[in-house]
């Protein structure tokens, strides 16, 4: 007796296989079709699911920044200009008809540790709602070496993206201390550098924009492992690094000298080397050791200020995820009022001045004057108010051997080192 398809009619002879059920039948065809229409259902509705990026004016992105972010307005203002732009240019396909293709602009921040550059990618991330990752340059390796491939980048925004494709295309990399991987010099050597020029030509196909085939779940690449592919055209990344030495290479090349009477009546007025930073430009990046072809890939470059005693000041206090605020809900938490004094509030920014850590040593700071209060504080019942006082906080210091660094006396240290002799 000859059996049908149910579905598309077909014989029994015809096809290779039929599946029978109670009521009716389904051959492989019909089959392998079915699942074809669900895989196609499936992807339409992660690309429908997907949450339009949160795209606000450049205006309004730095205002919002700047209730989180102290200072930095420059660095402010060039990351709100290139992310509006570049989500604009993605929410706008290029048209066929028409010939101007807007490129994407990577961009790089160069500035001391400490001075909010990696808190300030993290808070614009989290404003847009985008797939956001942090990348340390220094374990990136050429391919067969010990180290990260240049594609586990694309791995952890795949990892951040719950491994959506079409949501990864779209979200933001940031590569922390790219600095580390500047050419060694042009001494030549024996041994290939592995992590340095030879991870600055890998990532270039990566910045400009390619598909690249990512392993999903990180490691390395082999032949029998399943890879995702990923167009890195629609990605945003924005390199940073300390760049330690290269405020010496601004001020050769701003603050030169010359000889003769035309130049000294036209001289430019002479740079603060506190504000030096904010002249950096390509050329000197390319001067610190950066290929020209990784250079030109990151065509925004700016540069973060040194934070000042007023800036740490405001930090402790005024953005919305203050530290000050942060130790107050904690201890509200046990029905505690808990304040600190203005004078203890400058002795921790003179601290972390003297300590040269920047914002990211305020937190540090603050955790050896209130270890000892973390203890003992929720343990007593009648304490209600708390006050940390400069005194308080100069005895905790002390004790942690984190009190503030005072300038050596040359003469003491003179006669000290004639009475040893």
């Amino acid at each position: 007796m000859k059996t049908h398809c149910s579905f598309c009619k077909k014989a029994s002879e015809i096809v290779s296989m039929m599946v029978t059920g109670p009521e009716g039948r389904i051959c492989d065809q019909c089959v392998t079709q079915a699942a074809q229409i669900i895989q196609l259902q499936k992807e339409d509705n992660i690309i429908n699911d997907i949450k339009p990026v949160n795209l606000l004016r450049p205006q309004e992105i730095k205002a919002h920044l700047d209730e989180y972010v102290i200072g930095q307005e420059e660095a402010k203002k060039a990351l709100s200009i290139a992310v509006y732009n570049h989500y604009k240019r993605l929410s706008h396909p290029a048209n066929i008809e028409d010939d101007v293709v807007i490129e994407k602009s990577n961009i790089l921040l160069v500035g001391e540790t400490g001075t909010g550059k990696t808190y300030l990618v993290r808070t614009l991330a989290q404003m847009l709602e985008v797939p956001f990752c942090i990348v340390d340059a220094t374990v990136l390796t050429e391919a067969g070496y010990v180290g990260e491939d240049v594609e586990s980048i694309i791995s952890r925004l795949l990892h951040a993206a719950n491994y959506e494709v079409t949501a990864a295309e779209r979200g933001i990399v940031y590569v922390d201390e790219i600095d580390k991987i500047a050419r060694k010099g042009d001494n030549p050597s024996i041994t290939r550098d592995v992590s340095g020029e030879g991870v600055q030509q890998s990532l270039l196909k990566l910045l400009e924009g390619s598909i690249v085939n990512a392993p999903p779940h990180g490691g390395r690449k082999h032949p029998d492992q399943k890879l995702t592919a990923v167009n890195t055209e629609k990605i945003l990344f924005i390199c940073g690094g300390a760049f330690d030495g290269i405020a010496r290479t601004i001020g050769n090349r701003i603050n030169f000298n010359s000889i003769g009477f035309e130049f000294c009546a036209k001289r430019t007025p002479k740079i603060d080397d506190k504000d030096i930073l904010k002249y950096v430009s390509s050329s000197d990046i390319k001067g610190y050791g950066l290929i020209p072809e990784l250079v030109g890939r990151l065509p925004i470059v700016r540069g973060f200020e040194p934070l000042t005693k007023s800036d740490l000041r405001r930090i402790l206090t005024e953005p919305k995820n203050a530290l000050i605020k942060q130790y107050t809900k904690l201890f509200a938490i046990d029905g505690i009022t808990l304040t600190f004094t203005e004078e203890t509030l400058d002795l921790i920014a003179e601290q972390a001045i003297s300590l040269k850590l920047g914002a990211r040593g305020l937190r540090s700071i603050c955790e050896s004057i209130m270890s000892e209060v973390m203890y003992t504080a929720p343990s007593l019942k009648d304490q209600q108010n708390l006050i940390i006082d400069k005194d308080y906080a100069l005895d905790q210091l002390a004790r942690t051997q984190l009190e503030l660094l005072k300038p050596v006396d040359k003469s003491s240290q003179a006669s000290e080192l004639k009475k040893m002799a």
